[in-house]
């Protein structure tokens, strides 16, 4: 294939050339002579599966042919059956065994890390092993590093380092170790006997120790070659000479973050100029021109002054360059999206091969679910990460169940999970029973589950027994999660299995219904038969350790499932710019910390201890992001896009991009000419999307609503109401309609929380147990307060399952608690407490209406009559003139307690009524009974059997927000009155319902 030479063989392909099919097509020139068989005796090195696949779907598509061989670079031994190498433990097995020598260095030295950060310490340090025999650093050398002018974390780090790396048995043997040996191996057989049959390989920059020095051995060989991709031919001699000097220089930063540096080190390892790499093909780059200003701009930082005196040499090819060039700057990444959406869709009319390319997989997943709207799948190259697939976060969240009580809203994530009593006949039954108890557990604010709460549910209402099964299914599925501190992993994954098992097959005992089932679920099987291998190996893990086992195990790996994509849209990661090209190449997420991605953080190694080992630096990751930016930038049409807002924050454009623009803005009216075409493309993309946006999420409509108030029917009127309502009826009369005629129930939220509601619910349901029972106030003071605290503490702890919120809220209850039993001891000195907690109810004269109230309490006065009082926890009383004009409610208890509502208390004249404020007793204080000769209970009475003889009337609307106390008034119905399409200076209009 090749002729003889002396010197190394390095090749390359031009920017933005399908690598693919130009290595193909310089094969077939160079076999053109040679007999069929000789295409079997050819041996290629790729650096990826998704290359390999790619090359072999470039020799599938014909000529029929003898295949060459096809290895992985990083799977010597597997792919070229070397044998008698030692094996290397499993990644997975390494981590684990690598976390129990962290969790005994946390508990030697706590202040290194808390115990919960064992397991990601591990990983990173896994990884630096591997980076350590993948760079062939000997671990000796660790030793005579001068680590004095570092902190004293850095010199611990390098002692646990050492230890670990320089373990003579092969505990923490890494793969990386592995296919070094393998490349030993190889090099050997071959310095026996060098191969005369075709070696190449492709498609690697060498950046890493192994690959590197395979390279530069195949380079060497009679019939070997390496051919680099994406060689920049626009490289002038002086950049290369810089780049070239900068390598392995004690005295220079090496310019690790060029695209084209890794090709500069490579030559200079094998003794040859950078500017002799051979050009692989006669190919010439389709938009060379625009290869020229990206080379330019890309130049190192040190010669950027050349753009001054390079520049203006591409005035006249500048127009051609930008052509193609189209700059999206969205306000957030959703509008990117969108916009990056409408490209697509244009493209794929034009019938244009089009891949969008980004490391940001949120991005991409906001780009598919944008083309949906168009029913275009793209085929992405990722897929879906495990731990996001259903049977990855079943996983999770069944795992994040041991050793903690169960919270309403993580219970019915889980229980509404697809794979949930996911046998056939078991979902059914399971969600109609499911949606029932939801129903009961939000009205009664109910914020954990668990077997008692089951069993309330049940008693509520006329169970079925296949809901006496379902609540028996969960409540044997609820008794496998005791708080259980540290035991064996294998153990723990074993009741972790079981416990998923038990719940995706519900009632249905046998089997473990959808979790195992498709691709999903045979990826999460496969991770978990990985980790079952592994787990002895694991050590004993506490709750919260194995949840970040298990969510580190599953997201580790992907699901790439084979939906019906369209043959023209494809979503690639940066790596494959390198490989593959297409009509449109769409560059999104070009902002700073997304592409290049933010420098990664190394627990162990700081950069300069990395360089002086020898190891590698964390520029190189730039500098391998920049060479994908480069290539990319080779397609025919290229956009590049950003978001200049992300969560809230401003975003900086990446380097990149701020080097193109700038070059531009330098090169004169031209270059402004060209940036400003450029930018207007990218407007225009983003104007389109966003007002399909507006249209589709604000679609035309008829006029804004008007303020209603409907007017049913009087049969369908209500016919009876409780004082609490009598105020909403005042103020929000469409509250009551939709209440009291719909039917229509505020549901709870499905994560309670301790506010003021709840708060104010627990202190009377405090009083009401001390008044049931018969407390007595009248002890001396601060033996009775201990004894009421005792008494509340009791019932907090029943209504109340949050252990910090107990405690501030009895300490607050305790510091009132003395003045609260003066007051109390005051009122048990002058009457008794008859009435607690219970209905009582009244018909009102001359009105076909009943009205019902359930006081706080109502005594009876050893002086005669009666006390209403009401207790109040975080709201001042209503002042006189509110009671006047609409909270009637305390004095409507009177009324009816005058008027013989209350069974037990018998008709009684009021001689009190009263607010007990608790926690404040400056609030406190007594309605009037009289004013000015009216007796105000009757009066109250007679006031309400007006208002509600107006509601008979037929065409009398319920009118929305008739007069709410503040601005800030937030109905539960506001959504149904479509309120915000009209306010409060709107006049209500009348609206005939069910006549």
């Amino acid at each position: 294939m090749f002729e003889p030479s002396a010197a190394p063989r390095l090749f390359g392909t031009p920017i933005g050339a399908d690598f693919g099919a130009t290595l193909l097509e310089g094969l077939e020139a160079r076999m053109a002579e040679a007999p069929p068989e000789a295409w079997g005796r050819v041996t290629l090195f790729v650096n990826t599966t998704r290359m390999k696949r790619h090359l072999l779907d470039q020799f599938a598509a014909g000529p029929a042919r003898l295949m060459p061989r096809v290895h992985l670079v990083t799977d010597l031994a597997g792919g070229l059956h070397l044998t008698g190498l030692k094996p290397a433990v499993s990644s997975l097995q390494l981590r684990l065994q690598l976390r129990q020598a962290v969790a005994r260095l946390i508990d030697l030295q706590p202040d290194i890390a808390p115990k919960s950060a064992a397991f990601d310490l591990a990983n990173s340090l896994a990884a630096l092993l591997d980076e350590m025999d993948d760079e062939g650093v000997d671990p000796a050398a660790l030793a005579d590093l001068d680590v004095g002018d570092h902190s004293a974390h850095w010199a611990r780090s390098l002692s646990v380092i050492s230890v670990l790396s320089g373990q003579d048995s092969d505990v923490f043997r890494t793969q990386a170790a592995f296919n070094r040996d393998a490349l030993s191996a190889l090099l050997s057989l071959w310095d026996a006997a060098p191969p005369q049959n075709p070696i190449i390989v492709a498609g690697s920059t060498g950046s890493r120790g192994t690959t590197r020095l395979l390279m530069e051995a195949v380079a060497r060989l009679p019939q070997g070659a390496v051919v680099l991709p994406g060689v920049d031919t626009d490289t002038p001699q002086e950049v290369w000479r810089n780049l070239t000097a900068s390598c392995n220089n004690p005295d220079r930063v090496p310019e690790e973050d060029h695209p084209q540096f890794r090709f500069a080190a490579l030559a200079k390892r094998l003794g040859v100029a950078p500017d002799d790499i051979a050009p692989w093909t006669d190919t010439k780059p389709d938009t060379h021109s625009r290869n020229r200003l990206v080379s330019l701009s890309l130049r190192p930082a040190p010669v950027t002054d050349q753009w001054l005196s390079d520049g203006p040499k591409l005035a006249e090819d500048l127009s051609a360059a930008t052509d193609g060039l189209s700059l999206i700057t969205a306000r957030t990444p959703r509008h990117e999206a969108a916009a990056i959406a409408f490209a697509i869709r244009e493209a794929v009319e034009a019938n244009k091969t089009t891949a969008l390319i980004t490391p940001d997989r949120t991005l991409a997943r906001q780009v598919t679910a944008a083309l949906s709207r168009w029913g275009i799948v793209p085929d992405d190259s990722a897929g879906v990460p495990l731990h996001q697939s259903p049977p990855g976060r079943f996983l999770i969240e069944t795992a994040a169940l041991f050793g903690r009580p169960l919270e309403l809203a993580s219970a019915l994530s889980l229980l509404k999970h697809p794979l949930t009593a996911s046998s056939a006949s078991m979902r059914g039954p399971h969600l109609l029973n499911l949606g029932r108890f939801e129903t009961w557990a939000r009205r009664k604010g109910v914020p954990r589950v668990d077997a008692a709460v089951l069993q309330d549910w049940l008693v509520s209402w006329k169970a079925t027994e296949e809901a006496k099964d379902w609540v028996g299914w969960l409540g044997s599925v609820l008794e496998n999660l005791p708080n259980t501190g540290g035991e064996p992993l294998e153990a723990r994954l074993e009741r972790h299995i079981d416990l998923a098992e038990a719940i995706t097959a519900g009632l249905d005992s046998s089997g473990s219904g959808q979790l195992w089932a498709e691709k999903p679920g045979e990826a999460a099987g496969a991770a978990v038969d990985e980790l079952r291998m592994a787990a002895p190996f694991g050590g004993a893990v506490d709750n919260v350790q194995y949840l970040g086992i298990i969510r580190s195990v599953l997201s580790s790996g992907e699901v790439r499932e084979a939906p019906i994509a369209h043959p023209l849209v494809s979503i690639w990661g940066t790596i494959e710019a390198r490989t593959r090209t297409v009509d449109l190449s769409i560059l999104a997420g070009l902002n700073e910390g997304t592409w290049p991605a933010a420098l990664p953080h190394d627990p162990w190694m700081n950069r300069a201890m990395r360089r002086d080992a020898g190891m590698l630096l964390p520029e190189r990751r730039v500098g391998l992001a920049a060479h994908d930016y480069q290539q990319a930038m080779g397609a025919r049409e290229v956009i590049l896009s950003r978001s200049a807002q992300s969560a809230d924050t401003e975003t900086v454009p990446s380097r990149w991009l701020n080097r193109l623009t700038n070059l531009l803005s330098g090169l004169g009216e031209a270059g402004d000419t060209c940036l400003k075409e450029m930018r207007a493309r990218g407007d225009r993309l983003v104007a389109i999307s966003s007002a399909l946006a507006v249209h589709s999420d604000n679609p035309i409509s008829a006029l804004p609503a008007p303020r209603p108030a409907p007017a049913p029917p009087a049969e369908a009127r209500p016919k009876a109401l409780f004082v609490t309502a009598v105020s909403t009826l005042i103020r929000d009369p469409y509250a009551v309609y939709a209440k009291n005629v719909l039917k229509l129930r505020r549901l709870g939220p499905r994560a309670p929380q301790p506010d003021a509601a709840m708060r104010g619910t627990v202190l009377h349901a405090v009083m009401e147990q001390c008044l049931k029972d018969g407390f007595d106030f009248t002890d001396p003071p601060e033996r009775t307060a201990e004894a009421f605290m005792e008494v509340a503490a009791k019932v907090v702890a029943t209504h109340v399952p949050w252990p910090a919120t107990r405690r501030l809220w009895l300490g607050r209850l305790a510091s009132s608690a003395p003045g609260l039993v003066r007051v109390e001891a005051a009122l048990q000195a002058s009457g008794m407490p008859i009435i607690v907690e219970e209905i009582g109810t009244v018909q009102l004269r001359g009105v076909d209406f009943r009205v019902s109230a359930k006081p706080d309490r109502i005594d009876r006065l050893e002086a005669g009559g009666c006390a209403v009082l009401d207790y109040k926890t975080s709201t001042k009383p209503p002042s006189e003139k509110e009671v006047e004009a609409f909270d009637k409610q305390l004095l409507l208890e009177a009324a009816i307690a005058e008027a013989g509502g209350f069974k037990q208390l018998g008709a009684q004249r009021a001689a009190r009524v009263g607010y007990i404020s608790i926690g404040n007793p400056a609030n406190s204080r007594d309605e009037p009974l009289e004013i000015e000769g009216v007796w105000r209970p009757d009066a109250m009475l007679q006031h309400l059997a007006a208002l509600i003889r107006t509601y008979e009337d037929p065409s009398k609307g319920y009118s929305a927000r008739r007069a709410p106390q503040f601005l800030i008034y937030a109905s539960d119905y506001d959504h149904l009155s479509r309120f915000g399409e009209w306010d409060v200076t709107a006049a209500p209009e009348t609206i005939l319902v069910g006549q």
